[in-house]
């Protein structure tokens, strides 16, 4: 008994002192990041260890290993920034607005006249009359057709107004603006901040995956090994294997996500979403075009998306483009 205690107590110690360990759901996150990281490990170690014909390949042509660890160093590199990220809180977007509200009722009231013209600075207009800054609630409900409740805006667990596309994570507890959905590899949620984040980091895995593919079937075809080194490269085949399909299905997936600006749970959940329980299936409401859905995710990640009118509705209902009028960017 005397034994066990100054270990628990050095554990609730350790505990206390290191929030990441100190939060279940954060702690669990913490250890898959670290199995994701040992496991890339492992594929591309088990070769420098156990294949000296490919330590021999890796002195006489570097430029291909130096090329392989960039990939392998880019990869960890995205994986860990796409992880750190914030995917685009309602709460720190009401912040903003209400900060940017603050800036705009103390900023001093600046006029340069010349003449009988009056030139006016600080966001005050032609005439002289301040314009009234915008209120949270105000622009959220400007992006819903007249007449919507507030109260059907409100997250019944942050208590904030919540834009069209936005929902409520039970994971992070915070409501995250187009949400997507939370990757517990990541730790985090995916949303408007990082999803274009996400898509690099699972490209770069996929490319990655595949090119450990071809070195791994390039060991098997060399000479006669031990039976248990090939147990071994065949378990880790079969993993590689499965991780590629998986991790391709999941990039060609988001790439149609992002090219008709939809989400995971826009798509999946569509009928259990009030704005969007009315709405033909193979109509994208939120859709700009290929290029500016592109544009959106890539450059300007950070626009509320308001709700179509029905005008617009039922004419992108009766817009139906062919692969020619994709080729031809008709459609974008």
């Amino acid at each position: 008994m005397g034994v066990c205690c100054p270990v628990l107590g050095t554990r609730d110690h350790l505990l206390l002192n290191l929030p990441c360990l100190s939060d279940p759901v954060r702690r669990s996150s913490l250890f898959l990041k670290l199995a994701l990281v040992a496991l890339h490990l492992v594929f591309i170690g088990f070769l420098f260890v156990c294949d000296a014909e490919f330590i021999e390949n890796t002195k006489q042509h570097p430029w291909y290993m130096s090329s392989y660890f960039f990939l392998f160093s880019a990869t960890l590199l995205q994986y860990f920034v796409t992880s750190g990220s914030s995917p685009g809180y309602v709460i720190d977007a009401m912040r903003d607005v209400d900060e940017t509200n603050a800036m705009y009722r103390n900023a001093p009231n600046t006029s340069l006249k010349s003449g009988s013209v009056v030139i006016t600075m600080e966001g005050e207009s032609a005439s002289g009359g301040r314009r009234a800054p915008t209120s949270w609630g105000k622009l959220v409900v400007d992006l819903y057709p007249p007449g919507t409740s507030l109260r059907n805006m409100t997250c019944g667990y942050c208590h904030v107004e919540q834009p069209p596309r936005a929902k409520h994570c039970h994971d992070c507890d915070r409501c995250v603006l187009q949400f997507d959905h939370h990757c517990v590899w990541l730790g985090t949620c995916v949303g408007q901040k990082n999803h274009c984040k996400f898509w690099w980091y699972i490209c770069e895995e996929s490319a990655l995956c595949i090119w450990t593919l071809i070195m791994y079937i390039d060991y098997l075809s060399n000479v006669a090994k031990p039976w248990w080194k090939n147990a071994i490269i065949i378990l880790l085949l079969v993993i590689l294997v499965i991780s590629l399909i998986f991790v391709l299905l999941l990039l060609l997936f988001h790439s149609y996500l992002i090219l008709t600006n939809q989400s995971t749970y826009e798509l999946v959940r569509r009928k259990r979403i009030p704005y969007m329980r009315n709405i033909p299936e193979r109509v994208h409401p939120f859709s700009r075009g290929i290029k500016r859905n592109l544009y959106n995710v890539c450059c300007s990640n950070d626009t509320l998306d308001s709700l179509p009118t029905a005008y617009e509705l039922e004419d992108r209902s009766r817009s139906s483009y062919t692969c020619l009028d994709m080729l031809k960017c008709h459609c974008c």
